[in-house]
């Protein structure tokens, strides 16, 4: 293989997506592999999420996703 030439992989989990798309817009807790993030939940896409933190995006791969869970308010 080429140096320069780099394998890209996507994988795409539709229930997980399918899922998270029924609840944008609202807050959640998402545990990664890195730690938890708190915030609402502003966009999902095939392969992240975008999570609003105190006004900072976050964009989060879904593969680096633990679970999810309504956060307490």
């Amino acid at each position: 293989m080429n140096s320069g030439n780099v394998p890209m992989y996507a994988f795409f989990d539709p229930y997980v997506y399918q899922t998270l798309s029924t609840i944008v817009g609202t807050n959640i807790v998402v545990q990664t592999t890195q730690g938890s993030l708190r915030g609402a939940l502003k966009t999902v896409m095939p392969d992240h999420i975008v999570l609003e933190v105190s006004g900072t995006p976050f964009f989060i791969r879904i593969q680096e996703i633990v679970w999810v869970s309504p956060a307490q308010e």
